[in-house]
């Protein structure tokens, strides 16, 4: 009998999860230096010996944190890209999606810039982590331009990726509504070039 590698996998266990969720929501709304380990069990519901059973350190859950919103990235474009094979469609739809995140109560800018600006060293793991998510990211916006036509479609995911740095931000500490706009300017414009 032939048994798959998915039988084989457990889900992570309840208290993992709740541990995971909470320090997202507690990073991403008050910042990864402000959270102590123990509101983050406190929040959870769990005991330390739990905690620590998941992880070993804050380091370890601040990089599962990372690669959780990584992972919330990959899966946005994933199924996208089961939805529709028109490369136009899915970058606009990334645009709508950026915009309804700035637009959003308790929008605090972009948590991979946020992470990265709390770590000074680029060698500690949390920008590591931070880093593979930003160069995947631009690996994909660059095959999307790639599929669309662009002439230069590194150069045009680097112009996208900066446009939507600068909409998070100026969603953020701005006006969202006027950053969005702006987004969406800069994405016409990069597809006319194509």
């Amino acid at each position: 009998m032939v048994v798959s590698a998915r039988a084989t996998i457990r889900p992570p266990a309840p208290s993992k999860i709740k541990i995971l969720a909470t320090a997202d929501e507690l990073f991403y709304q008050e910042g990864i230096h402000t959270v102590g380990v123990d509101r983050i069990i406190a929040g959870a519901r769990v005991t330390k010996a739990t905690f620590y059973k998941h992880f070993r350190s804050k380091d370890l859950l601040i990089i599962a944190y990372v690669e959780g919103r990584d992972r919330q990235v990959r899966e946005w474009f994933a199924a996208q890209e089961r939805e529709t094979d028109d490369p136009k469609a899915i970058a606009r739809a990334l645009v709508d999606s950026i915009n309804a995140e700035a637009v959003r109560p308790g929008f605090r800018g972009d948590p991979f810039i946020n992470a990265a600006a709390q770590f000074a060293d680029e060698n500690h793991p949390v920008r590591v982590a931070v880093t593979a998510h930003r160069d995947w990211y631009a690996k994909h916006i660059e095959e999307l331009f790639r599929q669309i036509g662009h002439p230069r479609p590194g150069d045009a995911a680097d112009d996208l990726i900066l446009a939507r740095d600068g909409a998070l931000a100026g969603g953020y500490v701005g006006d969202p509504i006027a950053a969005g706009a702006a987004l969406h300017r800069a994405l016409d414009r990069i597809l006319a070039e194509a």
